[in-house]
C-alpha cells in the first residue's frame, strides 16, 4: 500500500532524493523571499500602511529558504541546482501569474492594481503551501530532524494565508471586489495545472533516484492526476473564496527568526 507518508518517508531516507526535496525548497523560498522584498519597496503611497507586512513576509520567506539548507548542511549535504520543469516560481510566472519580475526589478512605484494582483497570487499560492506544510505537520512534527522546521514554516505559512484573507477583505471593501474575484479564478485555475505539472517532474527524479518500479512510478502519476482532476471539478473553490481569519494582523509583529532555534543556527 502507497501512502504519502510512506513515500516522503523514503525521500527523507536518502540523501539524493533528501538533497533534491531540500534544494527545491530553498529556492522557492528564497524567489518568494525576493519577491515580496521588491513589492515592499514599491508599494505605492496609498498602500504604505501594508509595506512593513509585506517585508515580514519576505523575511519569513528567507527564513525559510535558510531552514532547508541548515537541514542540508547538518547532514553534510550541499544545494543543487533545481532542474527547471519542478520550479513553480517560474512557471507561475511563465503562465502570467502575479507580478512580473520584470516590473519588479524596474525601480517604479508600483498601482493598487498591482498590490490586488499580488495579494490574490499570494492567497492562492499560500493555500497550497499552507495544505503542503499542514500535512508535513502531521506526519512529521515530531520528527527528530526536521519536526522543528516543520513546525515552525507551518505556522508562517498559517499566518501568511490569513493575511491574505485579511488584506484582500478590506479592499473588496474599498471597491476591488470584482477585481479580486476575477484574479483568485484566474490565478488559481493555472496554479492548479502547474502544481499538476511540477508534481509530475518531481516524482520522477525521485523515481529515478530511489529506483521505483513503472508500476510504483504509474500509481503515484496517476495520483497526482486525480487530485488535479478533483480540483478542476470544484477543488479551486476553496483557493478563492474569502473569509476573515481568526489569526487578525497575523504579520504585524516581527518574523520569528531561524536563529532562535539552535538547529537552525
Amino acid at each position: 500500500m502507497i501512502s504519502a507518508k510512506g513515500v516522503f518517508q523514503e525521500i527523507l531516507d536518502n540523501d539524493e532524493s533528501f538533497r533534491l526535496f531540500c534544494s527545491i525548497a530553498a529556492s522557492g523560498e528564497a524567489q518568494g523571499g525576493w519577491e515580496n522584498g521588491r513589492i515592499a519597496a514599491l508599494v505605492p503611497d496609498s498602500q504604505r500602511a501594508l509595506a512593513p507586512k509585506i517585508t515580514r513576509h519576505g523575511a519569513d520567506e528567507d527564513k525559510h529558504g535558510r531552514i532547508f539548507n541548515a537541514l542540508l548542511r547538518k547532514r553534510g549535504l550541499e544545494p543543487m541546482e533545481v532542474p527547471r520543469e519542478t520550479d513553480y516560481t517560474m512557471l507561475l510566472e511563465a503562465r502570467g501569474i502575479g507580478l512580473a519580475h520584470d516590473k519588479l526589478r524596474r525601480d517604479e512605484m508600483l498601482t493598487e492594481h498591482d498590490i490586488v494582483v499580488y495579494l490574490a497570487h499570494s492567497r492562492v499560492t499560500e493555500q497550497r503551501a499552507s495544505a503542503q506544510m499542514l500535512m508535513l505537520r502531521k506526519y512529521f512534527g515530531d520528527h527528530p530532524v526536521i519536526g522543528r522546521a516543520v513546525e515552525m514554516i507551518s505556522n508562517d505559512e498559517d499566518n501568511h494565508l490569513a493575511y491574505c484573507h485579511e488584506e484582500l477583505l478590506r479592499l473588496a471593501a474599498a471597491g476591488y471586489g470584482r477585481t479580486i474575484q476575477r484574479t483568485l479564478r484566474e490565478s488559481a485555475l493555472a496554479e492548479m495545472g502547474v502544481y499538476r505539472d511540477v508534481s509530475l517532474a518531481v516524482m520522477s527524479h525521485m523515481g529515478r533516484i530511489l529506483g521505483w518500479s513503472t508500476a510504483k512510478a504509474a500509481v503515484l502519476a496517476a495520483g497526482v492526476h486525480a487530485m488535479y482532476g478533483v480540483e478542476r471539478l470544484g477543488g479551486w473553490r476553496r483557493m478563492v473564496t474569502l473569509r476573515m481569519p481568526e489569526r487578525r494582523d497575523a504579520l504585524g509583529g516581527p518574523s520569528t527568526s531561524a536563529s532562535e532555534a539552535p538547529e537552525f543556527a
